[in-house]
């Protein structure tokens, strides 16, 4: 049955595969103090500690939206708000912007 091998469903998005990201620990931190959704805390309460130097990174393997989800609550340390801004937190939250952007395009919704 030829007809059936061929199903053609490009309607139905195809779900985005986990991708694991290095986490500043300056963001991790400020994100395990911070409301998270059931999604977002558990990957998180699954990341694995890597010692960097004097700090340590935070090994994520999530969905790419998870990911962009974490990102957009670690807004606050851009001092967005008017408080003030913290430089190290703020280099640290663009290093894992950066990391979220270098993901590849098909990766992302």
């Amino acid at each position: 049955m030829p007809e059936h091998t061929a199903a053609n469903h490009t309607d139905t998005p195809a779900p985005e595969l986990p991708v694991a990201l290095d986490i500043p620990g300056k963001v991790a931190d400020f994100l395990r103090v911070t409301e998270l959704d059931d999604a977002e805390r558990a990957a998180l309460n699954q990341g694995v500690t890597v010692r960097r130097g004097q700090g340590y990174t935070l090994r994520i393997t999530a969905a790419p939206a998870v990911h962009r989800q974490l990102l957009a609550r670690c807004q606050p340390l851009d001092a967005a708000q008017g408080a003030p801004s913290i430089p190290a937190q703020h280099k640290a939250r663009r290093e894992y912007e950066n990391r979220i952007n270098a993901l590849p395009a098909t990766a992302g919704p």
